[in-house]
């Protein structure tokens, strides 16, 4: 009776999260659109909704906080909800540079469109399917996925620096474009950071399932 009891809580707290996830990776979704289509009301919406985002996260922390306390689990259970608990402050992160995405995209909106050139869409896709793969191994207590989501983590900096080189080069030949340079050079900035968090969930997905701590560590 034990153990269906705590499966249920555990099963109730990965759905949680699969929802919180799947809110964030709509988050970066929009905030991208918003800016691609200089759409002011979607990056609005970004913004609205993170608020049910950061409610998610402390309806997580208290479930967690619940299964510990009076279910007690122990061995692989007790890794998976200290891998929640550390996970979902990580999708609220994440969800967090999605709305300075999109309050990037209200600022650059308001100013004279200007073509840098720059075609981020390879950059964002590959953030959001690192996401997407990311929250899937943690369904599937995937270690292998885990580790292939973040080796992925390269290309997102390699795409970093071809683009922040473009901008910066950009606003040196032309100083009218220094002001909303900076703001595309925040925007690239959130993508590379949103990675850095999904490789973070994937080695708390490999310590779940293996109990193997990966973080400083080659592997």
């Amino acid at each position: 009776m034990h153990k269906r009891l705590i499966e249920e809580n555990l099963n109730q707290i990965r759905d949680k999260l699969l929802v919180m996830g799947g809110a964030a990776e709509k988050a970066i979704m929009l905030s991208m659109r918003a800016l691609d289509e200089r759409d002011s009301n979607l990056a609005d919406r970004v913004v609205r909704e993170d608020d049910a985002i950061d409610g998610m996260e402390l309806e997580l922390d208290q479930m967690c906080v619940d299964v510990l306390v009076l279910k007690q689990p122990a061995a692989s259970d007790l890794r998976f909800v200290i891998s929640v608990a550390r996970t979902a402050p990580m999708v609220e992160r994440i969800a967090d540079h999605a709305v300075n995405i999109a309050k990037h995209a209200l600022s650059l909106n308001n100013e004279p469109q200007i073509d840098l050139g720059l075609d981020l869409s390879k950059m964002s896709n590959t953030v959001q399917g690192m996401l997407i793969d990311g929250l899937d191994a943690f369904t599937s207590g995937d270690p292998e996925k885990a580790r292939a989501t973040i080796e992925r983590d390269d290309e997102v900096d390699s795409l970093y620096d071809i683009f922040y080189s473009e901008l910066i080069a950009a606003m040196l030949r032309d100083s009218a474009l220094v002001d909303r340079g900076v703001q595309w050079l925040f925007v690239i900035k959130h993508l590379e950071r949103i990675a850095d968090y999904v490789t973070n969930i994937c080695e708390q997905i490999i310590y779940m399932s293996r109990g193997q701590v990966i973080k400083h560590s080659v592997w």
